[in-house]
């Protein structure tokens, strides 16, 4: 008797151990973006983006993407974002490739809290995401979109390194956690964890360069494979507000 509830009990953990494994591809990835942020006046401002990601080994494209939106700054702590962003998605795996491109069409809100203390930031950011991504196979885009919600949570310190008129050193770390809802999410609730490490570099007033490491750790939908990205990604700043060269237009 003893024997047997020893091996059922062997049984049992066996098969709990084989759900809960997981099958992880790992991959390099290169991201670069371009990130202009236009100050309207005090309070609002547009803030674009353009970013490309491409797979390193090998070399193959991921996807392309495009972002606006506006934001609305309630006081130097607290600031809400709303706006629209475009995904051209060409492989998730750089050894598969296709002759089409996927599309998502994205809503985005958010609210960002500031605090400062000395040297030291901390940025929170609670963000809302409605994703529309078209429906495709292994050949073709298919008819229709499906729907799910994403909810991200981003806790972000940065730390002012050197400061000297317009120009700037400073160290940035966060993670990010995301997590998918709705009817077409069953086996993936958690989508990701981001954890970022970076130093940006104010050349100007108007310009700052940010090179950065960025490890991404994502499930998919079927529950049990995941993607562990290593990722370099370089980011442009340009910074325009829209006072000054009013003025300046104006002398």
């Amino acid at each position: 008797m003893k024997t047997i509830r020893l091996f059922c009990l062997l049984l049992i953990c066996f098969a709990s151990k084989a759900q809960t494994e997981k099958n992880i591809d790992h991959q390099s990835l290169l991201w670069t973006r371009y990130y202009n942020q236009l100050t309207i006046n005090n309070k609002w401002a547009i803030h674009t983006e353009f970013d490309n990601r491409i797979f390193i080994n090998p070399v193959e494209e991921n996807l392309y993407v495009f972002r606006i939106h506006g934001r609305y700054k309630i006081n130097n702590n607290v600031d809400f974002g709303a706006g629209y962003a475009y995904f051209s998605v060409a492989t998730q795996d750089p050894e598969v490739t296709y002759d089409f491109r996927i599309p998502e069409h994205r809503g985005q809100q958010d609210v960002t809290l500031k605090q400062e203390f000395g040297n030291f930031t901390l940025n929170q950011r609670l963000q809302v995401e409605e994703r529309f991504i078209h429906n495709a196979n292994k050949v073709e885009l298919l008819p229709g979109t499906t729907f799910s919600w994403r909810f991200r949570y981003r806790l972000q310190g940065e730390y002012s390194c050197w400061k000297k008129d317009s120009q700037y050193l400073k160290g940035i770390v966060y993670d990010e956690l995301m997590i998918n809802a709705g009817e077409s999410i069953v086996k993936n609730t958690f989508d990701q964890n981001r954890i970022y490490a970076a130093l940006q570099y104010g050349i100007n007033k108007n310009f700052a360069v940010e090179l950065g490491y960025l490890n991404s750790f994502q499930q998919r939908a079927s529950g049990v494979d995941y993607f562990d990205r290593d990722i370099i990604r370089f980011t442009l700043f340009h910074k325009i507000k829209l006072k000054e060269r009013q003025k300046t237009q104006t002398n």
